[in-house]
């Protein structure tokens, strides 16, 4: 059956082996017309070229899928109690809700008033989907809030997919070819492993500018006139509440940048690995069937497809685990929030809200996913495929 099939592009870093469904592994070095293109392709393209391409593609991502972003976001958010104030100026709790200073924001109004406060319509004051959010947003916010957090989101994602897809293109290559030579059976889970360590290096290196972005895209402005903090802005209100004059103690507490990382891991190495095991194969055999024939807008599409439905499938399978990230990332109280666990966030969450509170935003989220994964793996690769060529032509 390997035999048989049709080769791989030359251009295709990956190209060093041929991965079939049920496992198979061979050498691809019979399939090339000679070893000066392989070479071509996994030498001259250094880290600094294949981080200009995955660059451009998280900035064009970024820009197109926030909206839906803002909408997942909010979702979560309110879920987790945060209140947003509608056009009849009162906000509205849910009463499932993790934020203790919200609680006690709402018993010290009765206690004022000495009677329950006056309930607006549901409606008005919650989110009840994708499109309401966006149509309220809008509404009450202006159109350009639903790009609010677009300078995080740039911030988070250039940097983030600069270091992620490089790193997995060279694990992947790196691993394939040792696999390959020493353990063939190993070989069709080079991308789950890759993708997972590449992931992790990403998130670690960029997390606080990820907890900005949560936490802009979460909070509704509610002064008029007042122009929303930005990144940095954001990051000093989560560290002004612990400093204090001991410098050791604050190095300590400047760990609160990180709150949520674990259950941000906990997200994106499944995500990783999900998203990875599931592109490769389906661009392989899509690719395997064209060989160097293959034109741009043919690597384009085949990647785009790959990954649209490979970023739906690991953004339906870990979506609790991205409401546990938004839960600790828009957590106030710093006490609290360096004490959360992902566990504890996940079991909170089934209590309050069961099957349903953990999919919270899953539409937004799907919506998000399969766009953004096949805009950035396909613009990756066409920028990587036009280098190549103009490697070959030189």
């Amino acid at each position: 059956m390997v035999g048989s099939r049709p080769s791989l592009p030359s251009w295709l870093t990956a190209a060093t082996t041929r991965v079939d469904f049920e496992g198979n592994v061979s050498s691809m070095s019979s399939s090339f017309s000679s070893d000066n293109k392989k070479s071509v392709s996994d030498m001259n393209l250094g880290f600094g070229e294949r981080a200009f391409s995955a660059a451009g593609a998280a900035a064009i991502s970024a820009v197109l899928v926030n909206p839906l972003d803002i909408a997942k976001t909010r979702l979560q958010a309110q879920a987790a109690g945060v209140p947003y104030q509608g056009p009849c100026h009162m906000a509205c709790f849910d009463t499932n809700t993790m934020l203790p200073d919200l609680r006690s924001t709402t018993s010290s109004a009765r206690a004022v008033l000495g009677s329950e406060p006056p309930v607006c319509p549901s409606d008005c004051n919650r989110y009840t989907g994708t499109l309401d959010v966006l149509y309220k947003v809008i509404r009450q916010e202006g159109f350009t809030r639903l790009w609010r957090g677009t300078n995080a989101s740039l911030a988070l994602a250039v940097p983030t997919v600069g270091i992620y897809l490089p790193c997995y293109d060279i694990f992947r290559n790196s691993m394939e070819e040792f696999t390959t030579q020493n353990a063939p059976n190993l070989t069709p889970y080079v991308p789950l492993v890759a993708g997972s360590v590449s992931r992790s290096l990403a998130c670690v290196s960029c997390y606080p500018v990820e907890l900005a972005r949560t936490r802009m895209q979460a909070f509704k402005e509610t002064q008029i006139g007042v122009k929303p903090p930005g990144v940095w802005k954001t990051l000093l209100e989560v560290i002004n509440p612990i400093k204090t004059t001991n410098l050791l103690q604050n190095l300590q507490n400047y760990r609160v940048l990180w709150t949520g990382l674990g259950a941000q891991l906990a997200r994106d190495v499944p995500f990783s690995a999900i998203c990875w095991s599931t592109l490769e194969p389906i661009r392989r055999r899509i690719l395997g069937l064209v060989g160097d024939e293959a034109s741009a807008p043919c690597i384009l599409g085949t990647n785009f497809s790959a990954g649209f439905v490979a970023g739906i499938l690991a953004a339906a399978a870990t979506c609790p685990l991205d409401v546990a990230k938004t839960r600790r990332q828009i957590e106030k109280d710093p006490v609290r929030a360096l004490k959360m666990t992902t566990r504890e966030t996940l079991v909170e969450i089934w209590r309050d809200g069961g099957m349903r509170g953990l999919f919270t935003g899953i539409g937004p989220r799907i919506a998000r996913a399969g766009p953004s994964v096949g805009i950035v793996v396909s613009f990756y690769e066409v920028v990587k495929y036009a280098l190549h060529q103009r490697y070959l032509t030189q």
